[in-house]
């Protein structure tokens, strides 16, 4: 069973639909005990990360994901759900967040100039350097598009995270990779089969952690 933390975001029932096309079981939670007892949890998002931070603390989620990810058990955080794994966040000033990475989130261009024809939010499709092997990748070509919608990117401080990069007017992490801990900025549910295929590998890296003798194949989402 999949559990995605549902709080509030607005991408949530793409992932869930998502999820579901590729025949896995999902579960959509505000329930931190549920989150706690996940075999394998999802942290969707979209927004801002002072929002995201103030409903996962309202509602009780914010220490219950902490917990869950520091016991070693398999996370997949997208968008503002890699964001959030971070220090904090520099949008609105100064955010804390969840602090399970080590870094912290930057604007685009802050104090620069960007090119003329680059437009923040960065939006839209863009290609993805693969610069650590990883089994999230697999079937996944080196420098596939994927679907990018952000105003920030992350800067983990240790470099050795960074498991593949993406360029808009500058080069930036675009997955993070620590442990148990996986985030992509951009938006699988957004990037067609490419995107479907690397739910479908989180989903069976997570079940050969709980089965390491199980060996499921990729048979790509239903078409009916």
């Amino acid at each position: 069973m999949v559990v995605v933390v549902d709080y509030g975001a607005g991408n949530l029932r793409s992932v869930e639909k998502a999820l579901r096309s590729l025949g896995h079981a999902v579960q959509v939670t505000q329930a931190p005990e549920v989150v706690r007892r996940a075999e394998a949890l999802i942290l969707p998002g979209v927004g801002a990360a002072a929002d995201t931070m103030r409903a996962l603390n309202g509602l009780g989620l914010s220490e219950a994901v902490r917990e869950y990810a520091r016991a070693g058990r398999p996370f997949l955080g997208v968008c503002m759900g890699l964001q959030a794994l971070l220090t904090g966040s520099e949008e609105g000033g100064w955010q804390p967040c969840l602090d399970l990475i080590p870094g912290r989130v930057r604007r685009f261009f802050e104090g620069a100039a960007p090119a003329p024809d680059l437009k923040v939010p960065h939006m839209g499709w863009n290609r993805v350097r693969q610069v650590q092997s990883h089994a999230i990748f697999e079937g996944i070509p080196n420098d596939s598009y994927f679907y990018f919608v952000h105003s920030y990117y992350v800067a983990p401080d240790d470099p050795g995270v960074i498991a593949a990069t993406t360029d808009y007017g500058l080069t930036f992490p675009c997955v993070l990779i620590q442990d148990n801990l996986i985030g992509t900025q951009f938006h699988p549910e957004k990037s067609s089969d490419l995107g479907l295929r690397l739910y479908d590998n989180f989903v069976r890296l997570s079940a050969r952690r709980l089965h390491p003798a199980s060996a499921v194949s990729y048979r790509g989402p239903r078409r009916d």
